[in-house]
């Protein structure tokens, strides 16, 4: 009731709405990931999806995630980027090629689900997922579990055969046993058409790379 016998002008009002709506747009920036797209502080971000090749392979990394999994926020993709980027690094795997493997599993998405009952940002199996100790339904596990895996598969078979990511990305999409019983890749259309779509995704990675 003492607010409503105050008397102000129009002015007043306007500066109070004004100051009100930056408060706002403040607070949301600063205290979430999940901003809206549609706050100025963040227009800039856009960049991420075009533009000229990035200095460092996480902004690379985030723009790819953007493209293939436009669901995904900016901050989300570049937090998804640079803690795959680091688990690649810990396993001595090649970065870029983990990343386009979970480009293509999963889009990043950790509640992507397979028609064959693949879960997760990684896509595991449950057993497979158990047999490694994976929790397939957190992002960060999951994204650990491949790149344990991933890399685990490029040292057995480096050496052994002319391009070791290839047959490692065999045993990721077949399995193991496929791969002892082709000898290397085997003949499956889905598996050929897997690595094919990774390697795309590989080099449209590095394309955007600019060291």
């Amino acid at each position: 009731m003492l607010c409503g016998c105050i008397n102000r002008t129009s002015d007043d009002a306007n500066r109070r709405s004004i100051s009100v709506a930056q408060i706002d747009t403040l607070k949301n920036t600063a205290l979430t990931w999940h901003i809206p797209a549609s706050f100025e502080t963040i227009r800039g971000l856009r960049l991420l999806r075009d533009g000229r090749p990035f200095a460092h392979r996480n902004l690379a990394v985030a723009r790819s995630i953007l493209r293939t999994n436009p669901r995904m926020g900016p901050f989300d993709a570049l937090q998804l980027a640079d803690f795959a980027i680091g688990r690649a690094q810990h396993y001595g795997l090649n970065p870029e090629f983990l990343c386009a493997t979970l480009l293509q599993e999963s889009a990043f998405d950790p509640d992507a689900l397979s028609n064959a009952g693949a879960v997760g940002l990684g896509q595991f199996t449950m057993d497979t997922a158990s047999a490694y100790h994976v929790d397939p339904f957190d992002a960060r596990d999951a994204i650990r579990g491949s790149a344990l895996l991933l890399a685990a598969y490029v040292s057995a078979y480096r050496g052994r055969y002319p391009d070791p990511y290839a047959v490692a990305l065999a045993a990721y999409n077949a399995g193991p046993a496929a791969v002892l019983r082709y000898r290397g890749v085997p003949p499956y259309q889905e598996t050929q058409g897997y690595i094919s779509d990774v390697y795309e995704r590989w080099a449209r990675i590095i394309s955007d790379e600019n060291f």
